[in-house]
């Protein structure tokens, strides 16, 4: 699609989307959750019977005012169509359901563009390839009363595992944690790959669940996904399978909810050593092929408790902490924190959050390109060596109970973890619809 025809797309949806706010009544923004409202009571009716539809639109527009080689405006964006099946009530079939999603992404990515040198999207619905993706294809099935539970299919891992919410603009915030800094196999939102969970809930605020994804390097490869990223095809290529674990508390303190979780995880794929070869000579000196690694791992905690308001409104704080293994992961190390307000200024609808967070640069790594400039100085490429600090402040502004906007800034310092790379102040604004 050619820029002047994606920016024509997009500013026919933004007058769109005007026109539907300046039309749609008070008692619509207040009833339905949907901005073309309930289909004369057809959506209600196909939910009654099962069949329930996921609609929605996002996009993240981003502009720096430091940081990088030039100053640029950037728009990314994502529309997902959905289905939920509760197959029990349409066919009888007993603790079972069927979920599929297809998304769509668009558009560019400020920090390539502008030569930021981050290393966490600033835009976090960019990626994967701008293209169409089969993003859950699963069948769910329910034992012992609704204690066991199991799904299997196409699945993200982070569609079960480190579930975390998107509210904030940066990736260092967004998502299932791990898949930001080993996303080479851990595969979050939008690609999929082959994949089973089980899941098991030992009380009424524990559970534990364990599964299996398929590891295949055509899954995070731009050019397949563009190819065959909307297909529920078998690709060859499949380098072993990634095996997560997680224990689950969701205690309620004095009525106020928490989520607390510890997993880890081991993929039986190799991986490539940072620093040495396979004769345990450094790589910058011999130029040969790295030493591989039978596996890969790692462990996680998230910790979400609320500590004001009641019911949906209130403040709850969260700490995300991530750490993978410093043999293989060229980013082995994620952290963090932050606050979510909801029911801002007498408007429950109305939300705000600030965090922030770090994500380190493995110094293996640096020592490997440290050494390899001290070798080849006229090849010579940037150290990361450290951390890559981010902060995040957003207002979520609910005009329709369909439609969200989100102005934020983003504060990113050391960009990539390189000292040298200028520090960047981003605006930027985050909008939801939901059809």
């Amino acid at each position: 699609m050619t820029t002047g025809a994606y920016t024509s797309i997009t500013r026919a949806l933004v007058a769109f989307i005007w026109i539907s706010l300046c039309s749609c009544s008070s008692a619509h923004a207040a009833e339905s959750p949907y901005l073309f409202g309930d289909w004369d009571g057809s959506r209600t009716r196909l939910a009654d019977k099962g069949l329930v539809f996921d609609i929605g639109y996002d996009s993240e527009i981003a502009h720096n005012f430091s940081g990088g080689t030039r100053r640029l405006t950037r728009y990314a964006d994502q529309w997902k169509l959905g289905a939920n099946l509760d197959l029990e009530s349409l066919w009888g079939w007993r603790g079972s359901r069927f979920q599929i999603v297809y998304t769509q992404r668009n558009g560019r990515d400020l920090g390539a563009d502008a030569q930021i040198g981050n290393n966490q999207l600033l835009q976090e619905v960019y990626g994967r390839g701008q293209t169409l993706h089969l993003t859950v294809l699963a069948l769910g099935q329910s034992f012992l009363d609704g204690r066991l539970d199991w799904r299997i299919g196409r699945l993200p891992v982070g569609e079960d595992f480190h579930q975390f919410s998107c509210n904030f603009q940066n990736l260092t915030f967004c998502g299932a944690q791990p898949g930001s800094i080993v996303g080479d196999y851990w595969v979050n939102w939008p690609t999929s790959q082959w994949a089973t969970r089980l899941k098991l809930n030992t009380t009424e605020s524990t559970y534990v669940q364990i599964g299996a994804y398929q590891v295949n390097p055509k899954y995070v490869d731009d050019g397949y996904a563009r190819r065959n990223g909307w297909k529920p095809d078998f690709p060859d290529g499949t380098t072993g399978v990634l095996i997560p674990l997680e224990f689950v508390w969701k205690p309620q303190f004095n009525g106020r909810a928490g989520n607390y979780k510890v997993g880890a995880w081991y993929s039986s794929a190799e991986g490539s050593d940072l620093y040495w070869d396979r004769h345990r000579q450094p790589i910058a000196l011999s130029d040969g092929e790295p030493l591989q690694h039978s596996h890969r791992d790692g462990a996680y905690l998230s910790f979400q408790q609320k500590i004001s308001g009641t019911g949906d409104s209130g403040a709850t704080v969260f700490l995300n902490v991530t750490q993978a293994d410093r043999d293989t992961s060229a980013t082995d190390r994620q952290i963090a924190l932050g606050v979510q307000y909801q029911g801002l200024f007498g408007r429950a609808e109305d939300s705000a959050g600030f965090a922030v967070g770090a994500t380190h640069a493995n110094g293996r790594a640096a020592d490997h390109q440290r050494l390899y400039n001290q070798l080849h100085p006229a090849n010579a490429g940037p150290v990361m060596d450290g951390n890559e600090y981010v902060a995040e402040v957003f207002y979520g502004w609910r005009p329709l109970s369909s439609v969200t906007l989100r102005p934020n800034l983003q504060y990113v310092r050391h960009p990539g973890g390189n000292r040298e790379h200028d520090n960047a102040l981003v605006f930027g604004l985050k909008s939801s619809i939901a059809f």
